[in-house]
């Protein structure tokens, strides 16, 4: 396993850590692919919930720009195609996850960084971090799902002003905008991250996928295509494990032990 990615094992959930502080976690294609067999291992393991933070004083300052030097190697690169083998693969396979991904923004988040962190389920922040579409600094466009994520989260008259500035967004205000679920004291996200990661860990697996998975749909459903879709969702939860367990311990004034099926 590559040591661009740390990987540490809890009860029923995993916290996979950005390892590359020295660049503030910069992307390249060694760590595109060992995030992705990390989320896949996490995926096959059965984890209930995964938790995604940077080491250092970053999050991710996205695309290692150190591998797109136009004085060195092959120029112009076909950026098209980074976005499809390793960016959109990861944006995929996130979404995709039947269990919550918590985002622990620990610093700065721009580029690829910032969208990838917004792909998440909850996105936690410090007040410190930063969130920066970097690409107008560049002449791109922001990309790993960014101008999906963004008009969708914030509205279009933000969405493009953050987008063509490439100012920074504070995580407070970032809070302030719905563009995140909660800003946090610094000393505080990393403990606040782990608990909340832990407590989805423990909930009821299948309606937590098939909450996100019905929320992810209702961007593109119509009304009565979605109330469709909801009553085949409630009929699977009905007949799961955990749903019967979670009425008898209603009933039986407990907290309920939820096993994930």
């Amino acid at each position: 396993m590559s040591d661009t990615i740390l990987v540490t094992e809890h009860d029923g959930w995993v916290q996979l850590t950005l390892n590359r502080p020295d660049r503030l976690n910069s992307f390249n294609e060694e760590m595109h692919l060992a995030l992705r067999a990390a989320l896949e291992a996490a995926r096959d393991n059965g984890a209930r919930a995964v938790l995604l933070t940077g080491a250092g004083r970053g999050f991710c300052a996205g695309q290692d720009l150190g591998d797109r030097n136009p004085k060195q190697g092959n120029w112009p690169p076909d950026l098209g195609a980074t976005v499809s083998d390793f960016y959109a693969p990861l944006v995929r396979l996130i979404r995709s996850l039947g269990c919550p991904v918590v985002c622990a923004v620990n610093g700065v988040a721009a580029g690829a960084g910032s969208s990838i962190a917004l792909n998440c389920d909850i996105v936690l922040a410090a007040e410190r971090a930063r969130f920066i579409q970097s690409f107008a600094k560049v002449g791109l466009i922001p990309d790993t799902g960014g101008s999906w994520h963004l008009p969708h989260l914030l509205g279009e008259a933000r969405a493009k002003a953050l987008a063509l500035t490439g100012e920074p967004l504070s995580a407070p205000k970032a809070e302030e905008w719905g563009l995140i679920w909660k800003c946090l004291p610094d000393e505080d996200l990393m403990e606040a991250a782990q608990k909340l990661t832990a407590q989805l860990a423990k909930g009821p697996t299948m309606g937590l996928a098939l909450t996100k998975e019905a929320i992810h749909a209702s961007a593109t459903n119509t009304l009565d295509e979605h109330l469709d879709l909801e009553a085949g969702f409630m009929r699977r939860c009905g007949q799961s494990d955990d749903y019967a367990e979670g009425v008898t311990a209603f009933l039986e004034k407990r907290d309920a032990v939820f096993k994930g099926r």
